[in-house]
């Protein structure tokens, strides 16, 4: 049975405002549940890229709650969406993942009430802030799906994240992530500031990964122009149960490149319960 609280006329995908105290800031979390009335069926907590949003998501949260029997959760996390901004003059910190998972996720589940384990299903950044989140509080998660995961910085990353910078300069990118994001400045500057920043080429999770008890499906695309396999057979080599799912003709998300090829797995591996369990039968 679900411990987490759901207040009247949430049960809809509509979006509230969760306000939060971040260490001495005040923020407001745009969130949104999933067939919240589920109350005994597992609770699927879905965490964004480092340009991602609630809306962003689209319908695939959704999509993978229908299929897997689950109730879902979807958030956008401070400086994203319609959740709180960056402020013009704020810089990220090199470790600003950690703080998402130490502090912010945090935070978030205890305003909703949640105290249940959860399953972390993150992609790009939000994969690494659910990695670190299990690193750090164990029994609080029933398991991750770490999609196209950062373990560490690679030269593929910078130099995409450097033409990422050229095209928000140059092109329509920036009208484009308005539709997501009601301050855009305020998420692609802060992404892309901390990920160019020379003192972020050494940042690595690397070594948090060996805390993590829960199981783990990484997923990776062939053609990720964000990172190589070398991110999931890392994570593989620190947390030996860990399962591996490599998606041909996959770029960064597969949620949009494959989607009917990682919700079967994802359902699949959302039926385990322990580590283990039967393997995850990829498509």
């Amino acid at each position: 049975m679900s411990s987490s609280k759901v207040p009247p006329g949430e049960k809809s995908r509509a979006a509230s405002l969760a306000p939060l105290a971040i260490g001495r800031r005040a923020v407001q979390i745009e969130y949104a549940w999933i067939d919240a009335d589920r109350a005994s069926a597992p609770l699927v907590v879905f965490l964004h890229e480092g340009l991602g949003s609630l809306a962003m998501w689209r319908d695939y949260p959704r999509h993978l709650c229908a299929a897997a029997g689950a109730r879902g959760l979807v958030f956008s996390r401070p400086g994203y969406g319609r959740s709180t901004p960056r402020a013009a003059d704020e810089k990220w910190p090199v470790d600003f993942m950690h703080r998402q998972a130490h502090d912010v996720l945090p935070a978030l589940f205890a305003h909703l009430g949640i105290t249940e384990p959860v399953w972390l299903f993150g992609h790009s950044d939000g994969a690494s802030i659910a990695l670190l989140f299990a690193a750090a509080f164990p029994d609080r998660v029933a398991g991750i799906i770490a999609v196209a995961p950062h373990i560490l910085v690679e030269d593929v990353s910078i130099r995409s994240i450097e033409t990422a910078r050229t095209l928000y300069r140059t092109t329509d990118l920036r009208k484009r992530l308005a539709r997501y994001h009601a301050e855009p400045d305020s998420a692609f500057w802060g992404w892309n500031d901390v990920w160019l920043d020379p003192a972020f080429r050494t940042w690595s999770i690397e070594e948090r990964l060996a805390n993590i008890r829960c199981p783990v499906l990484a997923v990776q695309g062939e053609d990720d122009e964000y990172g190589t396999m070398e991110q999931i057979e890392r994570i593989a080599r620190e947390v030996p149960h860990a399962r591996l799912l490599k998606l041909p003709a996959c770029g960064h998300s597969p949620h949009r490149d494959q989607p009917a090829a990682l919700t079967a797995a994802a359902v699949a591996f959302l039926r385990t319960r322990a580590v283990g369990a039967r393997p995850v039968q990829t498509p």
